[in-house]
């Protein structure tokens, strides 16, 4: 047995370390955390400071039981998690959880997975730093905290199975402002004018120092210009500089790849982390924008190389994040002089972001020369600004330019042509547009990180756990948004000839923002009226300075814990025993029908109009599903009377009646007991009968390409089509087809063969429907989707056997009827 076991937190980062040790050296995976709190209960005995009570995760016993035998046998056993937080604490889990001994238990760190970073970690061990443990384990616990007392406060107070959590809401907060600052915004309109000089065969083009409030003084202004001379009053031309940007941290490494590549934030950290585990990247959880003198040397090498000594500008950057809890190195590339890398799409373009943006770090500045000519209009006392811009070295530009979030118009400026002081210009061409004042931009996930890091809320460990957990909780989505046509005035002299035109344009399109759900806006407000403390942004910044003081042993956790608790256990009691039941309820009017109130809520299964009191037995009022696209403070009464419209009968079809609602799951056509949801651009208030004939039709076709081969004799082997391709069920298993194979060639003894394949084994129930283990007996389920529902006693029975045994069994028992 191997004198010394190495035990890291993933089976890519043991593979890549294992090659670099050899022999004498046996690297095991913990597979992340083995345990965490109980989830029985609070799993915090606050009485007693606070201690935590920890569980091994179930699905971790069998990897604790192999590592603690292992670790029995191995001379030295080396710790070799992450350097942030997290991993110091995974580490002191693993010391705990396998019973080591310290004598011959090290704690090494790197934070480049490369054969000299690994030999010189174990050249330089440590023991584990129980303060940077300690701040995860306050972390841990304040959240556990703060989500056990708050999430039972929303159940009764809002709506069942609603849960809170410290950072998430504070997020939350943020973008719902933000959606009440777009709502309440005004747009105003200016005029903005544009002149085309000609000067010699070339075109200056010009645009005025002065917006005009309206229309009629835009238009007294080109009525000026029509008898106007245009002189050159002015040349100025400067020197300026572009410096590029400090090497990635994780928040810009985020922001930065959703603005370029279109990657989410969760994504970025996916790739990111696969190449630091393959050893392409160094370690990419990091506030820090310095470089090693080993990255200098190496950068260095590749610039003078590749683009001469005169792109060489070596720079060392200033970490300017509030305390930075992994202030080792920028994320970079562990060897700088491959500029390109093997593997898929995603590592490719991430790993090119990442290499651009550490040559440009180390790159001298692009020099430019900007020229400014101001231009007399001889009856007016306005003048025009004529800008040129001329790029005189390009420095790091050859290599990237960084990505911006600004969404306002950009002028781009070109070359200005040889011009003079005191030249005479004719006008060519005068514009006065009609531009709009926008609302402030709405967030972006990268947007969001940005804000976030920017009010020291959150850590380079915490940012996309954040931005994934508000949407998974249905308080926030992420989508596209159509916007609308709108019109604006152009007034145009040309010839001494002025003209007026009216022309259309879009406005208000939004892609790949977050927008606030209506439970996010009324669970926000819930908890800023009673917790305004959680919510503040002051105070959740003052608490990641206290976990970044605790990492450095300035202070005691759990003082830290106790200070936070007794206050706000006190606010929850209050809450709970005082505070009003929230629905986000509007009274929008009173229905001149039936003379009944009309109100919109926040209802069990959403957001929902209501005709109507409750209170009356006999006469109870009515309800209506709110549309995907309707929100509860800006819908109005009429939108709201509309729904209750439905359902409506839209016709018939093969002497069954056509329905249209709208469900909890949105619009949809009911026709024979078979409902067919309509489809984004269909309005259930107006969609017509055809319409409706024609989704009926597409969902049977879908039904019919749905099986691409049965077989009578064995109704429970089946060939499908699938959302990933072509696939196998056989009983309640389902299963991967080999590369290669035609699906539609298979024999029913193909099929067989296929599931009984030990390679494919494994796989059996890669997708198979989880059943819940204290479910009531049921009768078998239709079929859905593709994949048979089993039967209760059978579901049972694989869910107790190991994969490759539950899909032998499978296909023995589907065979026996063969």
């Amino acid at each position: 047995m191997s004198k010394n076991l190495v035990i890291v937190e993933s089976p890519a980062k043991a593979k890549t370390i294992e090659g670099f040790l050899g022999e004498g050296f046996v690297v095991k995976s913990s597979f992340g955390h083995v345990r965490d709190l109980a989830k029985k209960g609070l799993g915090v005995d606050i009485e007693n400071k606070f201690t935590p009570t920890y569980e091994i995760s179930p699905d971790k016993t069998k990897v604790v039981s192999e590592l603690k035998s292992l670790a029995k046998k191995a001379d030295t056993v080396w710790l070799a998690t992450d350097e942030d937080r997290e991993g110091e604490a995974i580490s002191w889990h693993l010391y705990e959880s396998l019973g080591l001994d310290g004598k011959n238990t090290k704690r090494i760190v790197f934070h480049e997975i490369t054969k000299p970073a690994i030999k010189n970690a174990i050249a330089n061990p440590r023991t584990i730093d129980k303060h940077l443990v300690d701040a995860q384990q306050a972390r841990r616990i304040l959240d556990r905290l703060v989500g056990f007392e708050l999430s039972p406060i929303l159940w009764k107070k809002v709506r069942p199975s609603l849960s809170a959590g410290r950072v998430q809401s504070v997020a939350v907060r943020l973008i719902v402002e933000r959606e009440r600052e777009i709502m309440n915004f005004k747009s105003t309109s200016t005029y903005k004018v544009v002149a085309n000089f000609v000067s010699g065969k070339s075109v200056v083009k010009a645009e005025l120092n002065k917006k005009f409030a309206t229309h009629d003084e835009a238009k007294a202004f080109l009525k000026k210009c029509e008898s106007a001379d245009f002189t050159i009053e002015s040349v100025e031309t400067k020197p300026t500089k572009k410096s590029p940007s400090a090497p990635f941290t994780t928040s810009t490494l985020q922001q930065e790849a959703a603005r370029k590549l279109g990657f989410s934030v969760a994504q970025t950290m996916v790739v990111a982390q696969r190449l630091y585990e393959s050893g392409k990247i160094t370690y990419m959880r990091t506030d820090s924008v310095n470089l090693s003198d080993t990255a200098i040397g190496q950068a260095t090498e590749a610039i003078t190389g590749n683009y001469g000594a005169n792109y060489l500008n070596i720079r060392q950057y200033k970490t300017k994040s509030k305390g930075a809890q992994e202030a080792h190195e920028a994320i970079r590339p562990t060897y700088i002089q491959n500029s390109t890398i093997e593997g898929d799409s995603a590592d490719k373009r991430l790993y090119d972001l990442i290499w651009k943006r550490t040559i440009a770090s180390q790159m001298s500045d692009a020099e430019l020369e900007k020229t400014t000519a101001v231009i007399t209009v001889s009856n007016a006392s306005e003048k025009f600004v004529a800008q040129g811009e001329v790029l005189k070295f390009d420095g790091f530009l050859k290599v990237y330019l960084e990505g911006t979030d600004d969404e306002d118009e950009e002028n781009q400026e070109g070359m200005l042509p040889p011009i003079k002081v005191g030249e005479k210009l004719n006008a060519n061409e005068i514009t006065a547009t009609q531009r709009f004042t926008h609302h402030p931009a709405r967030y972006t996930e990268a947007s969001l990180v940005k804000k976030l890091e920017e009010l020291g809320i959150g850590r380079p460990s915490t940012y996309a756990p954040t931005i994934s957990t508000v949407q998974k909780r249905g308080y926030v989505v992420k989508e596209d948004r159509e916007g609308v046509q709108r019109n604006y005035s152009v007034i145009t002299l040309k010839g001494n000839k002025i003209t007026e035109e009216t022309k259309t344009e879009g406005t208000g399109a939004e892609k790949n923002k977050m927008f606030p759900t209506d439970i996010g806006m009324v669970v926000n407000d819930f908890l800023l009226k009673e917790f305004p403390q959680i919510l503040d942004f002051h105070f959740t910044a003052k608490v990641e300075e206290e976990f970044d003081e605790i990492a450095e042993g300035k202070i005691n956790w759990t003082k830290m814990l106790s200070d936070f608790y007794k206050p706000f256990h006190k606010s929850v009691e209050n809450t709970s025993e005082n505070s009003e039941r929230a629905s986000g309820e509007r009274l929008l009017g009173v229905d001149p029908v039936t003379g009944k109130n009309v109100y919109v809520r926040i209802g069990r299964f959403g957001p929902m109009a209501q005709l109507g009191e409750g209170d009356d037995e006999n006469n109870k009022p009515k309800f209506a599903s709110l549309r995907r696209d309707q929100r509860l403070e800006t819908i109005t009464f009429e939108e709201a009377l509309d729904l209750f419209k439905l359902p409506r009968t839209v016709g018939e079809f093969e002497g069954k009646e056509m329905v249209v609602a709208v469900g909890r799951f949105g619009p949809y056509v009911r026709h024979n007991s078979v409902f067919v949801s309509l489809k984004k651009e269909d309005d259930p208030m107006t969609v017509t009968a055809d319409r409706c004939i024609e989704l009926i039709l597409a969902k049977r076709q879908a039904e019919i390409d749905k099986y691409i081969k049965t077989f009578p004799e064995n109704p429970e082997v089946q060939v499908l089509n699938g959302r990933w391709g072509p696939y196998l069920v056989v009983g309640d298993n389902n299963f991967k087809l080999p590369k290669g194979v035609d699906p539609k060639g298979l024999s029913l003894q193909d099929c067989l063969d296929i599931a009984a394949d030990p390679k494919n084994a494994s796989k059996g129930n890669r997708f198979k429907k989880k059943t819940a283990a204290k479910a009531a007996p049921a009768k078998p389920a239709r079929k859905t989707g593709g994949k048979a529902a089993a039967p209760n006693k059978a579901a049972k029975a694989v869910k107790k056997a190991a994969p490759k045994k539950a899909a032998k069994k499978a296909v023995k028992k589907v065979a026996k009827k063969k």
